[in-house]
């Protein structure tokens, strides 16, 4: 392994302990993060609705990479029931206002990845990915080096979007 790909975020290593994966078939790693007790600080929960959530991705492609998701495990969009559609996609419109609102990017990307072949690490629980973009975010590090850097700690980043929120 070539020494490059490596970059110190030793502040994220109590993050990743702090959640146990759940057993194979126990639900996602996102339910396990719900009902791990842990405040929405500890976890960078960074809004909770009637229906869905949204939280800081702990491997985020850049800074305010935002999750928004339901809170009923479904692998699949047409598995969500409407009233979950719509509170799914509001909220991405909201998560999208809050990483402009916060980060002034110049663009933004949203995605989903439907299943593992689709690039789904977390498949069985349906995700939207949400990430601010600038001109020239793929830097010299993600270009060579396989590595991308974050100048930002996770919980100054949710504490960030939470403000940013729209009511």
């Amino acid at each position: 392994m070539d020494t490059f790909e490596r970059l110190w975020n030793g502040w994220r290593a109590a993050y990743v302990e702090s959640i146990a994966p759940p057993p194979p078939g126990e639900g996602s790693l996102f339910t396990a993060i719900l009902q791990s007790g842990l405040t929405d600080e500890e976890c960078y929960i960074v809004h909770r609705g009637k229906l869905v959530f949204a939280m800081l991705n702990a491997f985020p492609y850049g800074t305010g990479h935002t999750l928004v998701m339901p809170y009923r495990e479904v692998a699949d969009l047409e598995d969500l029931d409407p009233d979950e559609s719509a509170d799914l996609w509001a909220t991405v419109t909201a998560a999208v206002h809050a990483v402009k609102a916060a980060y002034r990017p110049g663009g933004v990307n949203i995605g989903v990845n439907l299943g593992r072949p689709a690039g789904g690490s977390i498949s069985e629980h349906l995700h939207v990915h949400v990430v601010p973009r600038w001109v020239g975010d793929g830097n010299f590090m993600t270009a060579i080096a396989n590595t991308r850097t974050l100048p930002e700690a996770l919980g100054d980043t949710a504490a960030k979007l939470r403000a940013a929120w729209p009511s």
